[in-house]
């Protein structure tokens, strides 16, 4: 690539010490010096930490690995503008301090694919680590991004002049503000485009597990704020947006004109399928889950009793660890809302994995 725009990575930080973070933030400073892009600047926004932290980013800045602003914010959206206004990139991305990019060619290569097709944003697949341990893909769905996020923040890349001209992330959002900005960008048919390669992880905060009212709640006020002038929007209507992904037919039809025209029937099949697994997940009942789980496990102890003069052969080594590798569990986990509207992680967020809306050796398909 002769021209090598300056990519900026913004993060927001506080108490990085306290939070028994160290580790964490440093795995992500290393790893994005690792990268093979060469020109990349780290930017963090520090909400005026009390604990060291403030000495951690001082030492790597001695060290020329990032540029750092510590004073109070009032929230993480907060933090990520201020990055954006002090960023000189002309792409920038948005990492945790507990995130990482794990594939050491990525921004290369996300910097190429937008260049090539001057594009407003980027987004692809991410690895997500749920508080208990277990970790799952987060594959990306450009056609559901008026329903739910369509991939993780951390997986997506902005141009920063994009972001200026729409107003920036909207800070009355203070958990939400990454999906409202993203139909924003759809509703003005800015080019995105994929990334087709898993290239960040991230981890899965427990605030977002605990507050899934607080958060429905945003979701409901980001609809009402992007929809609200296209079609009428009842209290009845806005909950089954909010629970199920069920928008009306109308908002439907109004939202796929956003697609070109080869692309709007599959829209409107990824918006019908998202509500379906959104409706079947919540309403299958825990209790049969853990009746069947209890009811293998008995059927478990009898096969060991009827056969326990029975020689079995030692199972293959590592098949326990296959089994699990991609979080694998038995017990139902909790609907997390506003990420591709799956209630199990270990399903893997993937929704209609055989629609490919946009791919990097393919003109954007969205109109223009």
């Amino acid at each position: 690539m002769p021209d090598m725009p300056l990519v900026t990575v913004i993060t927001p930080t506080y108490n990085i010490v306290d939070n028994e973070l160290t580790d964490d933030f440093n795995l992500l400073v290393s790893l994005l010096d690792k990268q093979n892009y060469p020109n990349i600047e780290h930017i963090v926004i520090d909400k005026a930490s009390k604990d060291g932290t403030v000495q951690l980013l001082q030492d790597y800045k001695n060290k020329g690995y990032l540029q750092y602003y510590s004073e109070f914010d009032s929230g993480k959206f907060a933090a990520m503008n201020k990055g954006i206004m002090h960023a000189n990139g002309k792409y920038v991305t948005f990492l945790g301090c507990d995130d990482f990019i794990h594939n050491i060619m990525s921004i290369s290569q996300i910097v190429e694919i937008m260049e090539n097709y001057d594009a407003a944003f980027s987004y692809g697949a991410s690895t997500v680590i749920h508080p208990e341990g277990f970790v799952f893909p987060f594959e990306p769905s450009i056609y559901n991004a008026f329903q739910v996020m369509p991939c993780a923040r951390q997986a997506m890349f902005f141009k920063k002049s994009v972001l200026a001209q729409e107003g920036y992330f909207d800070e009355k959002f203070k958990n939400m503000a990454d999906m409202d900005l993203i139909i924003r960008l759809m509703l003005k048919e800015y080019t995105g485009v994929l990334y087709e390669n898993n290239y960040v992880t991230w981890k899965l905060s427990e605030d977002v597990l605990n507050n899934t009212d607080l958060i429905n709640n945003e979701i409901k006020t980001v609809y009402i704020k992007n929809y609200r002038n296209l079609v009428q929007l009842t209290d009845d209507i806005l909950e089954d947006m909010v629970t199920y992904s069920k928008f009306p037919q109308q908002l439907l039809d109004i939202l796929a004109q956003h697609f070109l025209e080869e692309n709007r029937q599959d829209f409107l099949t990824a918006c019908e399928n998202m509500y379906q697994t959104r409706y079947n997940a919540i309403n299958t009942p825990i209790e049969e889950d853990e009746n069947a789980i209890n009811e293998n496990s008995l059927n478990e102890q009898e096969n060991t009793v009827a056969n326990e003069q029975v020689q079995t052969p030692p199972q293959p080594s590592g098949m326990s660890e296959t089994g699990m590798n991609l979080g694998q569990t038995s017990r139902p986990q909790p609907t997390m809302p506003g990420m591709s509207g799956m209630s199990r992680p270990n399903a893997g967020l993937q929704t209609n994995p055989q629609i490919n809306p946009t791919r990097p050796q393919m003109p954007p398909r969205f109109p223009q």
